[in-house]
């Protein structure tokens, strides 16, 4: 058969609202997860993990626990396959909680001591709450603080420095007119995808395949090879369906252990972990201490920023919450500061979460600037936009395109920000306070190598394999449209295939860059394609394949600064007799490239919008400084914004394609969270007069700061 391409077929295809492809799977149950996808001979493992917050294990008592009915095995670091320690991946060396069972020591409360392996979920769970592991205990820190004694500057990490400087902070700052010195605190906040974190691992024909609930297939399948001496080829990782991620669901310990049970049990072994579990094993964002000061001239231009951002890692693997990032890219000053410091301390390592660095920096730069407007006595929007830098303000790269201005121009307009009193505490709605805020978004754009391959089928369909995952964000969908648009033909043509390590490297879905990546992969597959087909000729009965790999094309990129951007904006009520602060609306406008898909386009605005109010108000994992571990650890004592919390919220954007995407597209995951917490923060300023620069604000808090605030004529919280 001759396949054709025509431009007719494609009309509307991106750029227009498509429901998910999926989408009746999901809301009909015939979508299957990790977790529930049936195998022949399954057992089931159950973790056990640590009840100390540093010691050593002494005992691992596991006769009793054998002779229970169904179990098969009780794996613990006296028994369990040795792995492998010294290499490198693309997110660098191994992460010590991934040397599952390899050695006795205890460095944090829910690390994995062992794990048993029964017939059936019921009897591995029953079993694990009999196991007794023995420790020899030792004291333990756990508690976080800007002043603590082993504070330390760290390496830099993530592509960034640690510490930036220009100019001479102390002459500007001391020649400023308006000057804000102002600390702002963020908890440590936890991931909680809807679908927990579930694998099966079995030996299929001499290879190890696994069935994850994942981020990046083609990731965990290179880090299980690593880990267990393997050929790449020897290993093979799937994850369809994925209910959520938000940065947790990369190579965490469940993978590993499953992995290692199936290996010696030769039979298919499924690990799924607990809501509690959670807590201590896939990450969660650090809690933060972040001093910002800044000063400015008569008319409130940027004469000295400083912002040094205080967080926490654990004793074995570093990672750097980079909150003050946010200001290296929003302002520019004279004289301009940033710096991170760690703490070391006996908890679990924090990891990449929703928008990490932006969302909780982006709180501390975007309220100490509302605080600045009011000093200045400036609208804070017209702030913003009199310190629009012209290009980086520590890197001094151009922009790629930059449309903040827009957004905050677009934003007013529809939210009415033209008829806002600046005066706080003015406005009533019966016993209710009201007050409206605003702050500004951004997020870093990135590409990332990917390969994909896209075949032209003999019945005359298209299909594309790429190593992407759908994390619930419409990606199967987004990259149809894609598809579709490069082959010029109509969506339906398009088959897709996602989730697949056997598919080749590709970028994980995370940091904004998953659809970005895929994207620029498929458009050249598919543009190499269409050239093959243009010799014209029949299809054989295995179609014509074209593959690609970006390496090349996103090395070659001009180094330029390359951000989504956006202006968020909040109106609160506060009941001060009782604390209650309720949002009454919210609005997002953004520059965020070439929107593909506005449907689910604005699910992901919307849905980091809601979880920028949950940080605002609800967030908080308060950890227990006796036993070391985190209070109420479940979503009965960790709160989060529910339906009744949620009030209108809207989303839009601006046209912004990115000029060096083949096309168009800069991401749009993250951006949705960043800047709300602050507008929220500065909107409850408005209602009441008072500041609260810690989170969440919750209602003691407001009682507090109104009665505290009362008696001294003015105040913060």
């Amino acid at each position: 058969m001759t396949v054709t391409t025509g431009t007719a077929a494609v009309t509307g295809a991106v750029g227009t609202a498509h429901t998910r492809l999926e989408g009746r799977e999901k809301v009909t149950g015939a979508a299957r997860y990790a977790g529930e996808i049936p195998f022949a001979e399954l057992a089931h493992g159950w973790l056990v993990l640590s009840t100390v917050a540093r010691g050593r294990v002494s005992a691992v008592e596991t006769e009793p626990v054998l002779a229970m009915p169904g179990v098969l095995a009780v794996l613990h670091h006296g028994n369990a396959p040795r792995v492998e320690s010294e290499y490198m991946t693309a997110l660098g060396p191994p992460d010590p909680i991934l040397q599952v069972f390899q050695h006795d020591r205890v460095p944090h409360l829910g690390w994995p001591v062992a794990l048993v392996v029964a017939e059936t979920s019921e009897q591995a769970r029953e079993a694990a709450e009999a196991l007794t592991v023995r420790y020899e205990e030792e004291p333990h820190d756990v508690a976080f603080s800007a002043e603590h004694p082993g504070l330390y500057a760290p390496e830099a990490s993530q592509g960034s420095q640690s510490d930036t400087e220009k100019g001479d902070f102390a002459a500007q700052l001391g020649a400023s007119a308006a000057v804000v010195d102002e600390r702002y605190t963020t908890p440590e906040e936890h991931h909680n995808p809807m679908e927990p974190h579930a694998a099966t691992a079995r030996w299929d024909s001499g290879r190890l395949e696994v069935v994850d609930s994942n981020q990046g297939s083609a990731l965990v399948a290179q880090e299980l090879a690593n880990l267990f001496s393997l050929d790449a080829e020897s290993v093979r990782v799937r994850s369809e369906h994925v209910g959520g991620g938000f940065g947790s669901k990369a190579v965490r310990p469940h993978q590993v252990v499953a992995a290692m049970a199936a290996t010696m049990l030769h039979r298919p072994v499924r690990v799924v972990l607990t809501r509690r579990q959670m807590f201590s094993l896939v990450g969660y964002r650090s809690p933060t201490e972040q001093r910002v000061r800044l000063g400015a001239d008569a008319d409130g231009r940027l004469l000295a920023l400083d912002h040094q951002a205080f967080s926490v890692t654990s004793q074995f693997r570093e990672f750097v919450e980079r909150s003050a990032d946010v200001s290296r890219v929003m302002y520019d000053a004279e004289a301009h500061r940033t710096a991170h410091r760690l703490v070391r301390l006996d908890v679990p390592t924090p990891s990449w979460m929703r928008a990490p660095g932006e969302a909780p920096g982006s709180f501390a730069l975007e309220s100490a600037f509302d605080e600045l407007a009011e000093k200045c006595g400036v609208d804070p929007i017209d702030l913003r936009v009199r310190n629009e830098p012209a290009a980086g303000p520590v890197s001094g790269l151009p922009f790629a395109t930059r449309r903040l201005p827009e957004c905050f121009r677009e934003g007013a307009r529809r939210f009415g920000w033209a008829d806002r009193d600046p005066r706080p505490g003015l406005r009533r709605d019966g016993r209710w306070l009201l007050g409206t805020g605003t702050a500004a978004a951004s997020f870093f754009v990135g590409a990332a190598p990917s390969t994909a391959a896209v075949t032209a089928e003999a019945d005359g369909a298209f299909t594309v394999r790429i190593t992407a995952a759908d994390i619930g964000t419409g990606a199967r969908t987004a990259l149809t449209l894609i598809a579709a648009e490069a082959l010029e033909v109509a969506p339906e043509r398009i088959r897709m295939k996602i989730g697949d390590s056997d598919f080749g490297p590709a970028m994980i879905a995370g940091g904004s860059m998953g659809t970005r990546s895929w994207s620029w992969a498929i458009t050249q597959a598919a543009r190499d394609l269409r050239e093959q087909l243009a010799l014209g000729g029949a299809i054989p009965p295995e179609g014509i394949t074209a593959r690609s790999n970006t390496a090349e094309a996103i090395a070659a990129l001009a180094a330029k600064e390359r951000h989504s951007f956006g202006a968020q904006f909040a109106e609160v009520a506060v009941d001060v007799a009782t604390g209650e602060v309720r949002v009454r609306r919210m609005l997002g406008i953004f520059a965020a490239g070439r929107i593909i898909n506005p449907l689910t386009a604005r699910g992901q605005f919307v849905g980091g919008m809601i979880w920028g109010l949950s940080m605002a108000l609800h967030e908080e994992a308060v950890r227990d400084r006796a036993s070391g571990g985190v209070v109420g650890a479940d979503l009965a004592g960790y709160h989060f914004a529910a339906n009744a919390d949620i009030p209108h919220v809207e989303a839009d954007w601006i046209d912004d394609p990115d000029p060096d995407d083949p096309v168009g597209i800069k991401g749009i995951g993250e951006i949705g969270i960043v800047g709300v917490a602050a507008a929220v923060a500065n909107a409850v300023w408005h209602a009441t007069g008072v500041r609260h620069r810690a989170l969440p604000i919750r209602p003691d808090r407001v009682l507090l700061a109104g009665a505290a605030s009362t008696s001294a004529g003015g105040g913060a919280a």
